[in-house]
């Protein structure tokens, strides 16, 4: 296996496949002196911020020499560091054990030299995961010509351009050798999208998408007597049972459910958000009219008023001068332009009614010039970007606009849940889709005062800081929890370790309040890994010390699928069936138990590693014999 890449999502990637899958992997970095082989060069300034702002807390809980707290750890400076291992040979398995070796090869740019040195000729897979698009298409044709059966996993963040790449890939191959390799392209902002949503919205750590399915995994305690059974509700799978001295059990059955007493268990279940009602104000109904988009309340006020004045001096012209009443309303509006004769020789009456419509016409036309004007300014605004509206509450506030911004944004809007955006760079990839889907965001600094305050934090439920910057993550979110002390905060934290400082900090310091730190790399490395052993992995639950796999299969070619109800196709301890998708895109949480799987129908399982490869066929291990000691 051979993974290329100049950030965070590179070397994570290659510790999976080396640690989980047991792979010998070759990692293609710039050289060390070029600064994007540096991901985490701010993580020492972040610990510094991060030591003094909470020092207070930190004497109150490790004591005031820095002696350990109560969870053994010694402080959180001492907890920092690079999470890039400096040997980066070996990488330690799910088990403690070590998995396969890693080489390091460094190549400026992947250019044919470079892919040639780290044996791309002879690899089964190459992930290409430069944070530049343009980089990994030219390494990916680079790739392809060099080794046609190659199996490429390519990070892309425009999803056109990866499905063109896919077809003009795969019919190169084809063209070049009949066991032509497959191409597949992934986004990591979509891939940890899912998961930071689920975290803001629910709370939870264990998020995964399929399709239009949002699952999350939870532990559960044990169910009270006499409540027992396969599923903790309506719409839920026990994925496990808890360890209770024999390490947990994966994928269980009925009878083992039914007999685990008081363990407790991790189930899956979908992800849903009630919307809040909308407004039941009598006046709702006028706020959505054009009319209200286009001119102030004072203006509309104004208009009707006037309005109303033409009609009284229409209907007292009719009853003055006797005339038919359209006549008369004719009158009138030739008064009120100044364009009728005067009203000399004839009866006063008549002569009052013509100098109150000229001076109601003077008075008409400052409003027509001001109509004018907002009308102007509300086209000119029309690409503005809007503040958030008064009285907005229990909304999210997403702190960056980026791709993985850009991604969380469309998934909470798609949820329905109400968000307000803060971004320092009007320019930047997510603030054209903040525009057009005419969501509250603020442009400036989050470090700035009065910036957080703009975007109602005190009044929000969820804080989602996912700036590339740690430092001003973490700079926002002691903001905001002094604000709100019980607010719910998911930020985005490359290193492990001082993800895991700041984590023990802020819950000793804020224990009412929910915190979260997620690693984009370390969310989407399980996908990329996973498509580079040929297998498409939504998503992974760690059940303490092991993992449940979810899935997707496609039935036809599979005997333990094919033909089969879903519970005929259940292996307790190795997969089960977890949703159907037939001809249509859109999974079936549940598929009903007498419908038998075809060959059309694709499924999501949720399977441990060996049942997975059991399931597909294939073993653990890559295809080194099988393909004459092609480089794994």
């Amino acid at each position: 296996m051979v993974v290329c890449g100049d950030d965070g999502l590179a070397p994570r990637l290659a510790a999976e496949l080396s640690g989980v899958h047991g792979e010998r992997v070759v990692l293609v970095l710039p050289p060390a002196r070029d600064d994007r082989r540096r991901p985490v060069a701010v993580a020492g300034r972040a610990a510094a911020l991060f030591g003094r702002v909470t020092g207070a807390v930190g004497r109150g809980v490790n004591g005031p020499n820095g002696s350990p707290g109560p969870n053994g750890s010694s402080g959180a400076n001492r907890a920092t560091g690079s999470s890039r291992a400096t040997g980066l040979n070996r990488a330690a398995g799910p088990d403690g054990s070590s998995g396969g070796p890693v080489r390091v090869v460094e190549a400026a740019e992947p250019d044919d030299e470079a892919l040639t040195e780290a044996g791309v000729e002879r690899a089964v897979a190459l992930a290409l995961v430069y944070d530049d698009d343009e980089t990994n298409v030219n390494a990916a044709m680079r790739a392809r010509r060099l080794n046609p059966r190659l199996r490429l996993v390519i990070r892309l963040y425009n999803r056109r351009l990866g499905q063109y790449l896919e077809e003009l890939l795969d019919q190169a191959a084809l063209m070049g050798d009949a066991d032509a390799g497959t191409t597949t392209v992934l986004s990591d902002a979509d891939t940890a999208a899912p998961a930071l949503v689920a975290a803001a919205v629910t709370g939870t750590s264990k998020a995964i998408e399929a399709g239009d399915l949002l699952l999350r995994a939870v532990e559960r305690p044990a169910p009270p007597s006499g409540q027992g059974g396969d599923d903790a509700g309506a719409g839920t799978v026990t994925l496990a049972l808890l360890s209770d001295g024999d390490g947990p059990v994966l994928l269980p059955d009925e009878r083992q459910v039914a007999r685990a007493g008081r363990r407790g268990r991790v189930v899956l279940e979908t992800v849903r958000y009630a919307a809040p009602p909308p407004p039941s104000s009598r006046f709702a109904a006028a706020r959505s009219l054009p009319l209200g988009s286009f001119f102030s309340p004072r203006l509309r006020w104004a208009l009707v008023g006037l309005a109303a004045a033409v009609c009284g001096l229409a209907v007292a012209s009719w009853l003055v001068t006797g005339e038919a009443p359209v006549h008369a309303a004719y009158l009138s509006l030739l008064d009120l332009f100044a364009i009728n004769d005067p009203a000399i020789g004839q009866p006063m009456g008549r002569q009052i009614l013509q100098l109150l419509s000229g001076l109601l016409g003077l008075l008409l036309l400052p409003l027509l010039v001001a109509a004018a004007l907002e009308g102007l300014g509300t086209f000119r605004s029309a690409s503005a970007l809007p503040r958030p509206p008064r009285g907005l509450s229990g909304h999210v506030v997403l702190l960056g606009l980026g791709k993985i911004g850009a991604r969380v944004l469309a998934r909470l809007r798609e949820l329905g849940i109400p968000v307000v955006c803060v971004e320092r760079d009007p320019q930047a990839r997510g603030v054209a889709l903040a525009r057009s889907l005419r969501v509250p965001t603020i442009i400036g600094d989050i470090t700035e005062e009065g910036v957080l305050e703009a975007a109602k934090i005190a009044d929000s439920r969820t804080l989602l800081a996912l700036t590339s910057s740690d430092i001003t993550n973490l700079e926002a979110v002691l903001y905001a929890r002094g604000v709100k002390p019980d607010l719910r905060v998911v930020m985005r934290l490359y290193d492990d370790r001082f993800a895991g400082a700041v984590y023990r900090t802020l819950r000793d310091s804020h224990p009412q309040a929910l915190t979260r730190s997620r690693s984009v790399s370390s969310l989407a490395a399980p996908a990329f890994a996973g498509a580079m052993m040929g297998r498409r992995i939504l998503g992974a639950v760690p059940v303490e010390r092991k993992v449940v796999l979810i899935a997707a299969v496609e039935v036809e070619g599979h005997a333990a699928l094919e033909g089969r109800t879903a519970g005929e196709a259940f292996r307790p301890g190795a997969w089960r069936v977890l949703a159907l998708c037939g001809p249509e895109a859109t999974p079936r949480w549940d598929p009903p138990p007498g419908h038998v799987l075809g060959p059309g129908d694709r499924v999501i399982v949720a399977a441990t590693r060996e049942g997975l490869a059991d399931l597909l066929g294939r073993r653990s291990r890559s295809r080194t014999d099988a393909d004459g000691g092609r480089t794994g």
